[in-house]
């Protein structure tokens, strides 16, 4: 098993500020502690999350969001032996403020430094909630990625499909403001939908006639817009349309990452892995009708079902902290020339699913 590592891990790709502690070895390790500053109020008013205000609410939270996070877990910074940061993708300032303050922290104490990318904070939490074993598939679902993934190891992926356009999280985000719901749309859109007929309206399903597992949600919201402005009265929507709007469009991205999650299912049991699994993380994997649509296939088709644990679905230090365990305990570090990067794709072989510029892929 080899020796205990303790690692800090530092979280600001976009809105959240989180800090944590984790403790063991790779497959097996426990989050000690995992604090997490949110900013919902400072961004409320805009109906999204505006970068620059995002980046100062980092720089000023992120010294303290740390040592609350060491306090919880009982250590101080001589106890912890690296320390890993999110370094990419994300929103640059956010992710520079990280990086910065992962660097000072380096610099006075001593501790080696472990850049992380986000994604595989992600994609490897089974590893930390229950040490799943390599290969599983990976659903990556969240507001801004959304990909299925072969996890062969903690930085081995193969990208099987992904997102063309919106994220799920980013298309819950504007359903959400189109009907008045409040951000982050995930919840908003789940809750009004409970009591909504999905049925009412006959929402699109992007890409189900085409052979592949990339998705689209961009046309879907297209559509929402249409049937929305189709009931308004008065510039308003009754409780009731917003409802069955709300339910049609969470089924429609139901239906979606079902079928293609069972494609993707196809692809990876061809490759006969030991004790197959399929994990769903990101913000999105805390959306309950998502989940049960999910397990229920994993039920049909003989194959495990993993999720994290709500709390750690969304952007966390915990991810940052043990997927920073999993390359420090490989023998990997990084120095002061460590930089932030606004992209970095986990499977640099496969082509960009949202095109690509001078800073290289997106996606």
């Amino acid at each position: 098993m080899g020796t205990p590592l303790t690692l800090l891990g530092i979280e600001s790709s976009c809105d959240d500020t989180g800090a944590a502690v984790v403790r063991g070895t790779p497959g097996a390790a426990q989050v000690l502690s995992s604090e997490v500053q949110g900013q919902a109020e400072l961004h409320a008013a805009f109906g999204g999350v505006v970068p620059e205000i995002a980046a100062r609410a980092h720089a000023e939270q992120l010294d303290q969001v740390v040592a609350r996070a060491l306090d919880s877990a009982g250590v101080t910074l001589q106890d912890i032996d690296a320390i890993a940061v999110t370094a990419g993708p994300g929103l640059i300032g956010g992710v520079l403020s990280g990086v910065m303050c992962a660097k000072g922290l380096s610099v006075a104490t001593g501790k080696p430094l472990v850049g992380v990318n986000h994604l595989a904070g992600h994609a490897l939490t089974p590893r930390l909630t229950d040490g799943t074993a390599f290969p599983y598939l990976m659903l990556l679902v969240s507001g801004g990625h959304c990909q299925f993934l072969l996890v062969h190891g903690p930085e081995q992926f193969t990208r099987l499909g992904g997102t063309i356009d919106d994220a799920p999280g980013e298309a819950f985000d504007k359903a959400a403001r189109l009907l008045a719901l409040p951000q982050p749309g995930g919840p908003g859109v789940e809750a009004c939908a409970h009591d909504g007929d999905a049925k009412r309206f006959r929402l699109p399903r992007p890409l189900l006639d085409r052979p592949g597992c990339d998705m689209s949600f961009s046309g879907l919201k297209t559509a929402l817009l249409r049937e929305r402005d189709g009931l308004l009265q008065d510039n308003a929507l009754r409780a009731t349309d917003r409802a069955d709007l709300c339910a049609a469009f969470q089924q429609a991205v139901v239906d979606v990452l079902r079928e293609k999650t069972a494609r993707a299912l196809d692809l990876y049991l061809a490759e006969a892995p030991a004790t197959p699994t399929i994990a769903v993380a990101g913000g999105v994997a805390a959306n309950t009708p998502i989940r049960n649509a999910l397990t229920a296939l994993c039920a049909e088709r003989g194959v495990q079902f993993t999720a994290p644990p709500l709390a750690l679905c969304t952007d966390n230090g915990a991810m940052i902290a043990y997927a920073g365990l999993e390359r420090f305990a490989a023998g990997q570090r990084d120095d002061m020339t460590l930089s932030a990067r606004p992209r970095w794709p986990l499977d640099k072989t496969a082509p960009a699913l949202l095109g690509s510029g001078k800073k290289g892929a997106k996606a």
